[in-house]
């Protein structure tokens, strides 16, 4: 980062999801990466690349309609460990660069199991915001992705159960 660049803001957060399948089959299909994954999250005009680099790390090119004629792209990779049920999406391009997102999935019983989601997002906002919009801008994040989690985990246990 140049010196007169602002720094970005740091979003932490982190919640929960639960699952109503067993946790191998909701780790394989959390990481089975495909075109139509925006639409399950209830997004409507994006689109995903998928590029296997190896077995286990994948970059993901995400690109989002905003308006008539813009369009956002995000690259992500991600690194899968699949002996422990986690991997990471780190932010490699795009307006969130370098932010990074850990999940983790554990078995809560046979068939029922959880998504620990950690968030990092770095916000490049032009100005330094306040602690209070600070806390609003958690709050709506974390809200937001927690969202989107509750319709994958709906779709999920259509695919599995």
């Amino acid at each position: 980062m140049k010196g007169d660049e602002p720094m970005p803001t740091p979003i932490y957060y982190h919640f929960k999801q639960r699952f109503n399948v067993p946790a191998r089959k909701a780790f394989e299909w959390c990481t089975t990466y495909t075109p139509g994954d925006h639409a399950l999250m209830g997004a409507k005009d994006a689109g995903r690349k998928i590029e296997h680099i190896t077995d286990r790390t994948i970059i993901l090119t995400d690109t989002f309609s905003i308006g008539a004629d813009n369009q956002i792209e995000k690259q992500k990779l991600v690194q899968i460990y699949p002996d422990i049920l986690f991997w990471t999406n780190t932010h490699i391009n795009g307006p969130a660069i370098h932010s990074q997102f850990i999940y983790q999935i554990t078995a809560e019983t046979d068939n029922i199991s959880n998504l620990d989601f950690r968030g990092l997002f770095l916000d490049y906002g032009d100005k330094k915001i306040s602690e209070s919009d600070t806390a609003k801008l958690v709050e709506e994040t974390c809200k937001e992705d927690a969202r989107a989690w509750k319709l994958l985990a709906k779709a999920m246990e259509q695919d599995i159960c």
